[in-house]
């Protein structure tokens, strides 16, 4: 197999070095991306397998192509891009309605599947949502290293994917960092379980690329519902604030499965 990996960011790098390390035949990989200093500097962190940087606008064919560039760039991506796969076009950016459709349009013969890894690559392995729109014998084996490097990959559905991303993404980053602004100094003698867990938490995600944040508030709705939300415990009295803590604490699970059921995509 031979991979060309469109975006040498950090997910770029991990879903290269997780093809190269779990599969029998270690692919080719190489790099494109908008710097090409990124682009050289991420195939020369690999020193086992073979790995280039290719010019962004190389015209050379490839059995993979792998977007993973950011949110707001996927659609020109894969467009740009998909001419240059023979087998597949699979991406790892993180929305996945603009992605398969986007995919589904340029590649219609490829086998196409988008993987959103639900992790930091530093804090692999863990959850990877798939959306195997069309799979094959090429994406099965991607999926299959990405499994056997520990990694959960499990099935959904473009809208259900996005559905939940407005909750685990948009909506959590803002709560979040929310709090973080609203915050002041405390001494770690007064912390309590909960504040310091939040401030844990806080320290995770203001410990990354904003830029990446940003993304996914402009495509996912759900900060709002959490400013709304703050305002009506901030203004509630104490019968409707007991109200509140209750609801908030009600299971969520039959929500989410309902999502599931009614969801007809495939």
């Amino acid at each position: 197999m031979n991979l060309l990996v469109v975006g040498a960011g950090e997910m770029g790098r991990w879903f290269a070095r997780t093809l190269a390390d779990g599969t029998p035949d270690p692919p080719a990989i190489a790099f494109t991306d908008a710097d090409p200093s990124v682009a050289r500097d991420a195939a020369d962190s690999f020193e086992v397998v073979s790995a280039r940087a290719v010019p962004t606008d190389t015209d050379e064919t490839f059995d993979v192509v792998a977007v993973a560039v950011p949110i707001p760039a996927v659609e020109s991506a894969v467009e740009r891009y998909a001419d240059r796969a023979d087998r597949a076009l699979v991406d790892v950016t993180g929305v996945m309605r603009r992605a398969i459709d986007a995919m589904a349009a340029a590649g219609p013969d490829l086998e196409r599947v988008s993987f959103h890894p639900l992790f930091a690559a530093a804090n692999a392995p863990g959850n990877v949502a798939v959306v195997a729109d069309a799979p094959g014998p090429v994406t099965d084996e991607i999926r299959a290293a990405l499994a056997d490097a520990g990694n959960d990959c499990f099935e959904t559905t473009a809208r259900e994917h996005d559905r939940a991303m407005e909750t685990v993404q948009a909506r959590a980053h803002a709560a979040v960092l929310a709090f973080g602004l609203a915050a002041e100094p405390v001494p770690d003698e007064f912390q309590t379980p909960v504040s310091a867990v939040l401030f844990d938490v806080l320290e995770t995600v203001t410990g990354n690329d904003p830029g990446v944040y940003a993304d996914i508030q402009a495509v996912f709705d759900g900060a709002e519902s959490v400013a709304d939300s703050a305002r009506a415990i901030a203004d509630a009295d104490r019968e409707r604030f007991e109200e509140l803590y209750r609801q908030a604490g009600q299971e969520r699970a039959p929500a989410l499965e309902d999502t599931r059921a009614s969801d007809g995509e495939s």
